[in-house]
């Protein structure tokens, strides 16, 4: 059964269009008005072997934070949709990255029940147009919308684009072991039956 999904989300800010295959390659087309987030959903997409197509509009007259948000929104949804029941997954996913000076780890359970630890201590500052700040925003779009409980970590860092894009590495390798299906599992991975 393909592992795949679909989701369109259009609103007065921002029209998003995003398809993911959980069982990809890591090929990846990722258009929006924001290009170093697009950078850091490639990295996703690579790192965690999925297959994602991102096309997305927004109000960055404005600014970004409605369309980094919303990006967290729709791929959530797709990670819920494209995981279905669950059956089989082995649901919890780590990784630690390195990225020249820095230290990320990210650790995730998709276990239905959304919460977001960031222990990662950002300055109100940009990297290049983009305002570092909207990381967190992203996760917890993303873990609202996923059913899932992230936690976020930096060990230690200087440089802002390490430290980001060592993050979004780190996520996508978590995400790829979570989402992995194993075989010896039957049904979900939970003592209650079910993930929600």
């Amino acid at each position: 059964m393909a592992r795949i999904a679909a989701i369109a989300r259009e609103t007065k800010e921002t029209d998003i269009r995003i398809e993911l295959n959980l069982d990809g390659s890591g090929q990846q087309q990722i258009e929006s008005p924001v290009p170093f987030f697009n950078h850091m959903l490639s990295a996703v997409a690579r790192h965690g072997f999925f297959d994602l197509q991102v096309q997305a509009t927004g109000d960055i007259e404005i600014d970004a934070h409605h369309t980094v948000e919303d990006l967290g929104i729709v791929l959530g949804e797709a990670f819920k949709k494209a995981l279905g029941d669950k059956a089989g997954v082995r649901r919890f996913g780590r990784s630690v990255m390195p990225m020249h000076e820095a230290l990320a780890s990210v650790v995730i359970d998709f276990s239905g029940r959304p919460f977001l630890v960031f222990n990662v201590e950002l300055p109100k500052a940009k990297v290049g147009e983009f305002d570092v700040e909207l990381v967190e925003e992203f996760f917890v779009a993303f873990c609202n919308h996923a059913g899932a409980n992230i936690h976020v970590n930096l060990a230690y860092g200087d440089n802002l684009h390490h430290i980001i894009e060592g993050i979004f590495k780190a996520f996508g390798r978590a995400l790829d072991e979570a989402t992995s299906i194993d075989p010896r599992i039957d049904g979900v991975l939970s003592t209650k039956g079910k993930l929600e």
